[in-house]
């Protein structure tokens, strides 16, 4: 025969172990120091100028007019 499980106490494991899989989310997300915040938005700022930098213009997208 197979163990009797109380789905009551499975259910209410399964949803412990989703909240604390979306803190452990959170911390990762929220937890960092102001310091490391700002330079992470420091540097996506300067990969943004970069890659900014680089497009092309209008006019040499369309190529030399015939």
């Amino acid at each position: 025969m197979g163990e009797i499980v109380n789905l009551r106490l499975r259910r209410k494991a399964k949803a412990r172990a989703e909240k604390e899989r979306i803190a452990e989310e959170n911390r990762v997300r929220f937890g960092r120091p102001k310091s490391e915040k700002e330079r992470e938005r420091r540097l996506s700022d300067l990969e943004q100028k970069r890659l900014e930098a680089h497009r092309l213009s209008r006019d040499e997208e369309d190529g030399p007019e015939a």
